[in-house]
């Protein structure tokens, strides 16, 4: 069943309830509301695997799948010049959606979601993005890919007017803090779709979380992860599972 909508003057409330019971899977909230590690990825299932390649597209100049590792890479000889994804062919909308990832530390890439391609222009996706990087500058936040920009920096509760500029109405943590919580090597990301809510988790910690209620919100569209152009970088992905609400 979709999520009501949530608007800021029902702050208070969506605080409680959100906090309380769709982000119980927080290392700060698993004490009060304890979430058996069996019962993790219940209903949840695996979308990228040898079987369902054909489930996805992307561009093999600079994607590969090895041992169940989704590899993105620019080298020197195969420079890019636009970002570009690897894209699943299943529309999603309301969902969660857990992946570990490792980057390289000049790399820069992303997850977007209820995104749609770009005319013009194959294997690009205009939408919300996670942001994931090698320098740890940007991930965690909620950046809009062709579109709004930057919606919610890492740390932040926003909401986006209806006029689509997001507003800051709360806070999960001081942005140089929680970037604390991103490791080398693997993290997991997990994202949260209900309604006009999105919210990033990296390592079980909340990063930023978006109500939007913007004219040019998206409710539903394609799944895909980034290579961004730039200097040579690498980046893969594993264990990609995605539970349908």
């Amino acid at each position: 069943m979709p999520m009501p909508y949530l608007h800021a003057n029902n702050m208070k409330t969506f605080l409680l309830s959100l906090l309380g019971m769709t982000l119980a899977a927080t290392s700060a909230l698993q004490a009060q509301f304890p979430v058996p590690a069996e019962n993790e990825d219940a209903g949840f299932k695996q979308i990228l695997t040898q079987q369902t390649l054909d489930q996805w597209s992307g561009d093999a100049d600079y994607w590969r799948f090895e041992d169940g590792v989704l590899i993105g890479e620019v080298t020197e000889d195969k420079l890019l010049e636009e970002n570009t994804f690897y894209i699943w062919d299943k529309e999603v909308e309301d969902f969660e959606f857990k992946v570990e990832y490792r980057v390289s530390d000049e790399g820069n890439s992303g997850i977007n979601y209820r995104s749609e391609t770009v005319d013009g222009v194959k294997y690009a996706l205009r939408g919300y993005q996670a942001d994931l990087d090698g320098a740890n500058r940007w991930s965690g936040q909620l950046y809009e890919e062709r579109g709004r920009e930057f919606l919610a920096v890492r740390g932040q509760i926003t909401h986006v007017r209806k006029d689509d500029t997001p507003r800051e109405i709360g806070s999960v943590g001081e942005e140089d803090e929680l970037a604390g919580v991103v490791r080398d090597g693997w993290n997991e990301y997990h994202l949260i779709a209900r309604g006009n809510t999105l919210i990033h988790m990296l390592n079980g910690q909340v990063m930023a979380v978006v109500i939007d209620d913007g004219e040019q919100r998206a409710m539903k569209g394609l799944l895909g992860v980034q290579i961004h152009q730039g200097p040579p970088m690498k980046v893969e992905f594993r264990n990609m599972r995605f539970k349908e609400f």
